[in-house]
């Protein structure tokens, strides 16, 4: 599967917040030249959940378009509806779309098994590799390392990406789910290491804007080089926090308009970032050498 830094794509809007099919063509090709590994489609980060399933698909498809097989494009599609996380698992099939990444499903709450049955229902639906996607911080659903296990032997099921910042599951997955099995870290702030400790890459927010030192941070953790992986990662991780300072992605939309790379557009309920954090930001993309 893909290893290394795989952006999870801003999704480029205009201030009235419609899609910047434009803007996103001038993103995906900064991330070919940037040594990006992959991009990851409306995800959270591509603002997934205020795009209706039309405006999902196109933005996958034109993803799909502009990377021209240059570099891996994975679609979410996930849901907290099985039936709708089919349908759009489906459009990224047919839109040509190397992977797809399913969140666990929000708000619902369900059980071990529930989950379990889900991805099971998603993976025998739609002929494409799967990638699975824990963040209980996002959706009060914590995917537990034995049901990960589970659904690893599931097939199209390749993969997990791990946002809990919990190193101590890195060890058991890598056990449980076998060395083919890959492991994404969800967490920048702790996505070094990860690697170190035997993960296959990053899923990243601060690759957005400081693609080509993630790249070289993945590089070097991949490589075994743990001196130089954390010398690089100490200049980012200003940035790891600061991106986080209100709800993701409301700061990395504001510091990617702040470099050029895309116009300052938004979905409500989401809000540009609020005046008092723009010197932190500022600060953290300085440190970076992004000013």
């Amino acid at each position: 599967m893909f290893r290394g830094s795989l952006v999870a794509l801003i999704t480029p809007m205009h201030p009235d917040g419609g899609i910047d099919d434009a803007g996103l063509k001038r993103l995906v090709d900064f991330h070919v030249s940037e040594g990006t590994s992959a991009i990851v489609a409306v995800g959270t980060t591509g603002e997934s959940a205020t795009l209706d399933e039309d405006e999902h698909c196109h933005v996958i498809a034109r993803t799909v378009e502009f990377a021209a097989g240059r570099l891996p494009v994975i679609a979410g599609t996930g849901a907290n509806s099985t039936t709708e996380a089919i349908a759009l698992t489906r459009c990224a099939k047919d839109a040509g779309a190397d992977a797809a990444l399913l969140v666990t499903p929000y708000y619902n709450k369900p059980t071990q098994e529930g989950l379990y049955l889900h991805y099971k229902a998603v993976a025998e639906a739609v002929d494409i590799p799967q990638i699975l996607y824990n963040v209980p911080g996002r959706t009060a659903c914590d995917m537990l390392p034995e049901t990960v296990v589970r659904l690893a032997e599931v097939e199209n099921i390749v993969g997990l990406k791990e946002a809990t910042g919990d190193l101590s599951r890195v060890a058991t997955l890598r056990e449980g789910c076998g060395a083919d099995f890959a492991l994404y870290s969800g967490d920048d702030a702790t996505a070094c290491d990860f690697m170190l400790l035997g993960g296959d890459g990053v899923i990243s927010v601060t690759a957005n804007v400081a693609p080509h030192k993630m790249h070289l941070m993945c590089e070097a953790a991949l490589s075994g080089d743990r001196e130089r992986a954390l010398s690089v990662n100490q200049e980012l991780d200003p940035l790891h926090r600061e991106l986080f300072v209100q709800s993701n992605p409301i700061p990395v939309k504001w510091a990617a308009a702040e470099l050029g790379l895309c116009p300052s557009g938004i979905r409500l309920p989401l809000t540009r970032l609020s005046e008092e954090y723009h010197a932190r930001v500022r600060h953290a993309m300085e440190r970076a050498g992004l000013r």
